[in-house]
């Protein structure tokens, strides 16, 4: 179909879309506000039984039919949670439940895209006035160009509500005057969807706008009142430890928010695995193909829920779900670099991989640094690993029948593992432990010499972990031994 470029849009819009007023109001279409848009498309949406959030993961019974009545009762919202809980993820979708297409009175230099059957600016209202309708133009808007999103730290009042134009008034606009306005973010999204993220951080004054937004959907800068029936919706997140802080958002802003939704990260282990799969986005095909074991899998996110559990790490901050991602494509990477170099196939990541979590940690953990402890981020992250490990370890494999490897070590034995250490020659390095080689098939019944190496490994670091075996880092390579 031939198509034609639609200002403002950044893309096409289809050409049999009518391009005059008068053709536009002949075809039927009439003006609905944005709330009363996005509730009949969602409606729709329900109905066809259509995945409303794709890719959002574990919300289905929470957060998302939240988000459903919020929607369906015409409300703004905020999204309250920790970092790393999707809520700018579930906000930018909102756009889905816009048409695809909305008319527009086609006005050069207009600030707003304006409602062809309600304009607000005085611009708008005098074309309708002293034009005939088959002579006004029409373009039309994309529902992805209706949605913007600013975040809050640095943002300045002139940013999301605007300010005097000072080469507006020299041209002789009064103060008093719409045109002598420089529209911020929020009034050029009339019709359209206004994102807010870390509400907490704004500016007061700017919070005192978007107030008087939310209670009268009209603009005032400097003092001069400039009536604009704003057509938009509102949405925010914010985290619950500075959301609740007294002072950091006003009373009558937090009032006016129509639904608080609360997120919340993965409940379970499983919800939490697909999760850093989807996010990690990573090919495991290809030249040098990746076979991760389950157990590594639960590993990795067993890691992220002993971090949020541990007293070492801020609880008000959060650990991010972009912590266990960051984590797996670490390990990934690490188990296909020791493919690459020794030439195996598939790469089968393996428990010494997670020595260098230790860079994608950095950053992601807030250490709590009102306790007691004395211990530096790489200390902390050790002991969470360890946790994890320790965690797994007693869901995966028996305890009986570990005395013999226990005393095996006790006796002297000493085990040398690590990341470059070739799958093929773990059966020989244990071969004066053969219980820890049988045993991994309890672990992950595989044949495969690199899936077998993966598994010995991760049960010498659960017997560490378990406080049956020590175990000692050096060059690269990890070395169990008796303990002390």
């Amino acid at each position: 179909m031939d198509t034609l470029t639609s200002p403002g849009s950044g893309g096409t819009a289809p050409a049999d879309l009518p391009r005059t007023l008068d053709r536009l109001l002949a075809s039927g279409w009439r003006s609905r506000s944005i709330k009363e848009e996005l509730r009949g498309n969602l409606v729709e949406a329900l109905e066809r039984g259509d995945d409303l959030f794709p890719g959002v993961i574990g919300y289905d019974d929470t957060v998302i039919p939240e988000v459903v009545l919020a929607v369906i009762a015409g409300h703004d919202m905020l999204f309250l949670g920790e970092k790393g809980q999707a809520k700018s993820r579930v906000m930018r979708l909102l756009p889905r439940f816009l048409d695809e297409w909305i008319p527009y009175l086609d006005i050069p230099g207009c600030p707003v895209h304006e409602d062809p059957e309600r304009p607000i600016t005085a611009a708008g209202r005098r074309l309708l006035r002293d034009e005939d309708p088959a002579g006004i133009p029409i373009a039309w808007w994309h529902r992805d160009e209706r949605y913007a999103e600013r975040l809050a730290p640095g943002t300045k009042f002139a940013d999301v509500i605007g300010e005097i134009d000072p080469a507006k008034v020299v041209a002789g606009a009064s103060l008093g005057d719409e045109e002598a306005i420089h529209f911020g973010l929020v009034p050029r999204m009339h019709r359209g969807i206004f994102a807010m993220n870390e509400l907490p951080d704004l500016d007061e004054l700017v919070q005192t706008g978007l107030f008087n937004i939310l209670e009268e959907r009209d603009v005032q800068i400097r003092g001069y009142p400039v009536s604009f029936e704003l057509d938009i919706a509102l949405v925010f997140s914010a985290n619950p430890s500075t959301f609740n802080r007294s002072g950091k958002v006003i009373p009558q802003l937090k009032d006016r928010i129509g639904s608080t939704i609360r997120t919340h990260y993965p409940t379970d282990r499983v919800t939490g695995m697909a999760i850093t799969r989807q996010e990690a986005g990573l090919d495991l095909e290809g030249d040098h193909p990746v076979l991760v074991p389950p157990f590594m899998d639960a590993l990795i996110e067993e890691i992220a829920v002993a971090a949020r559990r541990s007293p070492y790490v801020d609880h008000e901050s959060g650990v991010s779900a972009r912590f266990a991602t960051a984590n797996w494509r670490a390990m990934v990477a690490s188990a296909r670099r020791r493919a690459i170099v020794l030439g195996e196939r598939p790469a089968v990541p393996r428990v010494s991989d997670l020595a260098h979590l230790h860079a994608t940690a950095v950053g992601k953990l807030e250490l709590d640094l009102m306790g007691s402890h004395q211990m530096n981020e790489r200390q902390v992250l050790d002991a969470i690993v360890a946790d994890a490990v320790a965690t797994i370890f007693r869901e995966l494999v028996d305890e009986a029948g570990l005395e013999p490897i226990a005393t095996a070590f006790g006796e002297g034995v000493r085990i040398e593992v690590g990341d470059l250490v070739p799958s093929s020659d773990y059966e020989g390095v244990l071969a004066r432990i053969p219980e820890v080689w049988q045993r991994s098939f309890e672990v992950n019944a595989a044949s495969d010499p690199s899936v077998r190496a993966s598994a010995a490994e991760f049960i010498l670091a659960g017997l560490h972990a378990t406080d049956r075996i020590s175990r000692s880092e050096r060059f690269g390579r990890t070395i169990y031994e008796t303990g002390p």
